[in-house]
């Protein structure tokens, strides 16, 4: 038996917003000489005070914005917080504020009994709070965790009433709160991250401190060149954002829960090209899609209607002042004709009045970051009916507290009769289900390539589903003709852990798709694929893309999660020594990253390092004593130094933990059929697996060769015959 299958694969990277930071000046532009670069700003960017002088209005517009106070220089003008010789103590956190000269510094005893004091160097942001940011060794820039409220003029912690560890990757000085990694690309003009991995440094650096400009419309040299010649041409040689299209790939970066596909961004370049959106699950998302955890907008307005209908963030927003075009029901008025929606005869309550709303019944929200209220942009109907039976969310409760959902759900039937319109919440929240019939399964598989969906959530349904049956992977090859990149992706990605000969076709017809990130999938994909057995086109295609995929796991080592995919990608390319490294790097930034304790007990396993194997499980098993998966990984271990007994107690273990655990019971019916020769235990066990997963071809078959040695001839053989059918179809 072989020890643990690592796990393998894209995660969605934990993203940004808690904290950021760079070292510079505001008037970072200096000019080069032509003779030494084309540009003659640097990158070609000219800054905000080059872009006034005939665009004054917007100008007027940005200044004092969210994008212009994005992130400012520390001094008496910018900073918000009390730093009058204050003291404070939050979740057991001493803190003492003062100033020193024109310094202004924080002295903090933490939980552990440890004293330090900081230098504040950056603000970030400004309302509804403000953090600070602190220069640390090897170019980090780390966020405090206490907060400078701004509307009640008090500190505050983020995450109140935890007391957090300093060895926690929440921790302020850690992973979770760096600048250069979660937050400095989008409240700064041009950064360039700068992170080297052997090191674990950085050298960022930015052409402008906030969100000037250049953040959106690109590098305005060229654009600059051409107002100062003769302006005929209608190549403005600048990215306007005039279509959804164009405002999604300028907006949806940083207003996005996404990976990085690429080093650095690039303003205007399509989204899919550079990141890739994370998917509605339930680790962020309510199981009907609606906001849980942060998804920053653009993960949600997906999900809508208006989104559909080509509805433009500049349609709500003005993209220079960053507010509101319109106050209240006149904003939504622009589309929805007032006579029909703003009246008690839609929304059954007193007319002018927070009830009468439309954003409180179609754009709820929740507090972010401690005091930071945010909607949901998925532009919903209440759906108590699905409270009711799923515990999702609904409006009506957000405001009639001490009702129930079922209550809710009466009134909703009342006004709007007993039928809700189809939506796709229902197939979102069935694909997270467990134990689906038959049916339900088969209303999924259509439900994917129903193009009346939204993609994001049909892309989010295929990462929901297992697939295993020769119909399942029918659906999914019509997905991987999908109009959308990631439906294609998330398509491809269930093709995985298929034999070789039938990945390769689907790999090799999507090196060349015209998305990066469906390249970027095919290429994680192509594990095993030697390219020296492919022809020209097919190899250098194959190079192309996994070019592509480095550069991307390369661009993500900062992230804990980031050094777990290069510890995955060694490990996959049989560099063993070097995967350890990356993994051992990973549980340093985040030691509560629980996958990368099953890859690297199997990378030491691999290199001849049970004692440590061993040791990363039972570590595991202490940070989660009640998973049934470290148990069942070390009985594999157990097995392979011959250590039967124990192996076997750890699998009945693995099993009492989670009575689903059907690998456990697959391993123990092998066991009791391959080595003890007790058939009837071998058959308990077997038929135990097959209850929780009856499709299961590998589970069959064990369990013919069960019947077979009991005598059970006829019962062999019909699943034997069953199983060749499978295979034929």
């Amino acid at each position: 038996m072989k020890l643990i299958t690592p796990y393998l694969g894209i995660l969605s990277l934990l993203l940004f917003l808690t904290s950021c930071n760079s070292k510079s000046n505001q008037n970072n532009y200096k000019k080069l000489t032509e003779s030494v670069s084309e540009h003659q700003y640097i990158d070609g960017y000219v800054g905000d005070q080059n872009c006034v002088s005939c665009h004054e209005k917007e100008n007027g517009l940005w200044k004092g914005s969210h994008h212009d106070l994005a992130m400012q220089i520390a001094n008496d003008s910018t900073v918000l917080g009390d730093f009058n010789n204050v003291k404070a103590v939050i979740d057991g956190v001493k803190y003492h504020f003062y100033k020193k000269d024109d310094d202004f510094l924080v002295k903090i005893n933490e939980i552990d009994g440890s004293e330090n004091i900081y230098q504040i160097n950056y603000t970030f942001g400004v309302t509804p709070l403000q953090q600070y940011l602190i220069d640390f060794e090897r170019g980090k820039k780390q966020v405090l965790r206490v907060t400078w409220d701004s509307k009640d003029h008090k500190w505050f912690h983020q995450y109140a009433g935890d007391k957090i560890s300093t060895h926690d990757w929440l921790h302020w000085t850690k992973s979770a709160q760096n600048w250069n990694t979660m937050c400095a690309e989008c409240h700064s003009t041009n950064l360039k991250k700068n992170y080297f991995v052997e090191k674990d440094s950085f050298h960022t650096t930015y052409s402008y401190i906030n969100v000037s400009c250049e953040m959106c419309h690109g590098p305005g040299e060229k654009h600059m060149n051409w107002a100062n010649s003769d302006p005929k041409d209608k190549n403005y040689q600048i990215i306007l954002g005039k279509t959804q299209h164009e405002q999604v790939n300028l907006c949806a970066p940083c207003h996005a829960r996404r990976s990085k596909l690429t080093a650095n961004l690039e303003p205007g370049k399509h989204f899919e090209d550079q990141y890739m959106i994370q998917t509605i699950n339930t680790n962020y998302y309510h199981a009907d899609g609606q906001i849980d955890d942060e998804d920053y907008v653009f993960g949600s307005f997906m999900q809508s209607m208006m989104f559909a209908n080509k509805v433009k963030c500049s349609d709500c927003h003005d993209m220079h002042s960053m507010q509101l075009k319109f106050e209240g029901n006149t904003l939504c008025a622009q589309c929805h004709v007032n006579t029909t929606y703003n009246t008690k005869k839609h929304h059954f309550h007193e007319e002018n009045t927070e009830a009468s709303q439309c954003i409180n019944c179609h754009m709820t929200g929740k507090n972010y970051m401690g005091n930071d209220f945010r909607r949901d942009h998925s532009f919903r109907v209440p759906r108590p009916d699905q409270s009711v039976k799923y515990n999702t969310p609904n409006a009506c409760k957000g405001c009639h507290e001490d009702e129930s959902n079922q209550w809710a759900a009466k009134w909703i039937k009342k006004w709007y009769g007993p039928t809700r319109r189809d939506h796709y919440s229902d197939g979102l929240i069935l694909s997270s289900q467990q134990n689906l019939s038959q049916d339900q399964r088969k209303d999924l598989d259509d439900f994917i390539n129903n193009l009346k969906y939204p993609a994001i959530i049909r892309a989010t349904v295929i990462s929901n589903l297992n697939y295993t049956t020769n119909d399942q992977f029918i659906s999914l090859f019509t997905s991987l003709k999908d109009s959308s990149a990631l439906v294609r992706f998330n398509a491809l990605q269930k093709f995985r852990y298929l034999p070789l000969e039938e990945r390769i076709p689907v790999v090799l017809k999507h090196l060349t798709d015209t998305t990066k990130m469906v390249r970027i999938g095919a290429a994680e994909i192509a594990i095993g694929i030697d390219e020296n057995n492919l022809n020209d086109i097919d190899r250098t295609n194959l190079i192309n893309a996994r070019r592509e995929f480095e550069s991307m796991i390369y661009g993500n080592a900062d992230f804990s999660t980031g050094r777990m995919q290069l510890g995955d990608y060694f490990l996959q390319n049989n560099d063993v020594a070097i995967s350890i490294k990356h993994y051992e790097m990973a549980l340093e930034k985040d030691s509560l990253l629980i996958p990368v304790y099953s890859n690297l007990a199997t990378a030491y396993s691999i290199n001849g390092e049970s004692k440590k194997a061993l040791q990363t499980l039972n570590l595991w098993m202490k940070l989660e004593p009640n998973n049934g998966r470290p148990y069942y990984l070390r009985a594999l271990l157990h097995f392979e130094l011959k250590q039967d007994d124990i192996a076997v107690t750890d699998l009945k273990k693995a099993i009492k933990l989670n009575p689903n655990e059907t690998r456990s019971m697959y391993n123990l019916a092998t066991y009791y059929f391959q080595d003890k020769k007790d058939l009837k235990l071998a058959e308990n066990y077997i038929q135990k697996a097959l209850k929780v997963d009856p499709n299961n071809s590998d589970y069959k078959y064990l369990l013919a060769l069960i019947y077979r040695d009991q005598g059970k001839f006829k019962l062999g053989q019909k699943i034997m015959k069953e199983l060749r059918a499978n295979e034929n179809r």
